[in-house]
């Protein structure tokens, strides 16, 4: 049977518009990070890197190579841990060209470091970038987060984190980092129109505790 992450994933990756507790558990992924405004092509080949990696695991049973415990799945959706350097930090404003991220696309519990290796030989062959020299493997976990889904344009996330972090006071938790993560549902193409940016579904999520 196909692990599908819309279906049996769903408290993880498709809230709804009010603000949520969720337990979230330790996870596997492919990362890399970056920094700087997100609109710039480096970004942008950040994301493709990540992606040719994550589908040559996909893809491996029909390009002869079966891993232990492989079962069919669909490939999770694109994810980012965002935060600011000091200098954004002590800014009035956002700049975006402040921005530091980890942006990182998770796996199946059968992928090993062993795995991962394989998908780096067949993605320097088929698909060779100077980038993939970046992209890491590893585990996190959120813990206990308070998430929310946002509807629309990146732009105005704002209105969605002020509702989170009314229900992170009215519920005596606190935030344990302004470091954010985000899981892109239903993303923004290169230049989206502005009928599409309405269309945006962006997981927002705090690591949270009880208040001190």
């Amino acid at each position: 049977m196909k692990h599908e992450w819309r279906k049996h994933e769903k408290s993880l990756y498709l809230p709804k518009t009010k603000p949520e507790l969720v337990t979230v558990p330790r996870q596997k992924f492919l990362m890399i990070k970056g920094c700087g405004n997100p609109n710039s092509p480096d970004f942008s080949e950040r994301i493709g890197v990540l992606y040719a990696l994550a589908y040559a695991i996909r893809m491996m049973p029909k390009n002869g190579f079966t891993p232990e415990g492989y079962e069919e799945y669909t490939v999770y959706p694109l994810e980012g841990l965002w935060d600011l350097t000091e200098e954004g930090k002590n800014q009035d404003h956002l700049d975006k060209n402040e921005l530091l991220y980890i942006i990182m696309i998770r796996q199946p519990e059968f992928v090993t470091p062993e795995v991962v290796d394989k998908a780096f030989q067949i993605t320097r062959k088929k698909k060779p970038h100077i980038l993939l020299d970046e992209v890491t493997f590893g585990e996190l976990e959120d813990g206990l987060s308070v998430q929310v889904l946002h509807n629309g344009p990146y732009d105005t996330e704002s209105e969605s984190f002020e509702k989170m972090k009314a229900f992170i006071d009215e519920n005596a938790l606190e935030i344990v980092t302004l470091e954010h993560r985000e899981i892109y549902i239903k993303a923004a193409r290169d230049i989206p129109t502005q009928a599409e940016l309405a269309k945006l579904k962006t997981v927002l999520r705090y690591r949270v505790r009880e208040k001190r």
